[in-house]
């Protein structure tokens, strides 16, 4: 975006600015990393509001360390009273109270398209929310979601159904979307089809798409979830609208994967290859 500016009499430019409210994995393959790589990669300026620090690798998650609700105001205060956001990617939250703080920042700035990402677990099973904290999320942040991005665990947990197949998928996803937000995209990732089939429910539009990718065979798919949700953010930022967005990040994300598929670094799960479109 360009504009004017008078007293040097030249045109200046502006950032498409994203961003996330995660926690940081120090082995780079998701959270915060993930996500200012992804803003990176989809020509986004990217900014972060640390919400935990994390000591983690390919191999799973060792400790974990709640950064203080009045840091992470200050984070959010200090960000979007300066320089704003076009778009809001969040993810792993650990407190009710954190979410209520988030959530007052949020409505304070007034600030739009927000990606949620109900972060309940770890790759390797680490729990990650409490009942008291996902029932704030559903109350408070929510009603505020541009999309809600459960996977399919997740989407389990926030509905108290059982998902087996489309069908179950979309009676989730319509449920959810009564908390507020304007869609939900339930991934398909963990069913044990051939391919990876995601629904996205519009709720203003009461209109259901479905996005069906190849599966990848491959072990490098840690951080899918926040990348995909930081690439949904990215594309809102620039003006797409919603269905584009998601389509536009969902085709990023398989790239990713793809490039990434037979690179190895660490024993565990490795990450997605962010970079993949400027280099190899």
């Amino acid at each position: 975006m360009n504009k004017l500016d008078s007293e040097q009499g030249r045109t200046t430019r502006t950032y498409h600015k994203v961003l996330t409210i995660a926690g940081s994995d120090s082995g780079g393959g998701a959270g915060i990393q993930a996500d200012i790589k992804t803003f990176a990669a989809l020509g986004c300026y990217g900014m972060s509001v640390i919400t935990a620090i994390t000591a983690q690798s390919t191999m799973g998650i060792t400790a974990i360390h709640g950064v203080p609700q009045d840091v992470v105001q200050a984070q959010l205060e200090a960000v979007l009273s300066d320089m704003g956001a076009d778009a809001v990617k969040i993810g792993m939250l650990y407190s009710s109270e954190l979410v209520e703080t988030i959530a007052g920042q949020l409505k304070k700035h007034h600030i739009g398209n927000i990606v949620l990402d109900p972060v309940m677990a770890a790759h390797d099973g680490v729990e990650l929310l409490n009942d008291q904290t996902l029932k704030a999320i559903k109350e408070l942040l929510m009603p505020m979601a541009a999309v809600v991005t459960p996977n399919l665990p997740e989407a389990s947990v926030l509905s108290g159904r059982e998902i087996n197949g489309l069908k179950d998928m979309k009676l989730t996803a319509r449920e959810l979307a009564k908390y507020g937000s304007r869609s939900i995209l339930i991934k398909g990732g963990h069913s044990r089809k051939t391919d990876c089939t995601d629904i996205l429910f519009i709720n203003s539009e009461d209109r259901f798409v479905t996005l069906t990718g190849p599966r990848i065979a491959t072990r490098n798919l840690h951080g899918t979830g926040c990348t995909l949700s930081s690439a949904i953010a990215a594309f809102l930022s620039k003006g797409h609208p919603l269905e584009d967005a998601v389509r536009s990040a969902r085709e990023y994300l398989v790239g990713a994967v793809q490039a990434g598929a037979d690179y190895h670094i660490g024993n565990g799960d490795g990450p997605v290859h962010h970079c993949y479109r400027s280099w190899e």
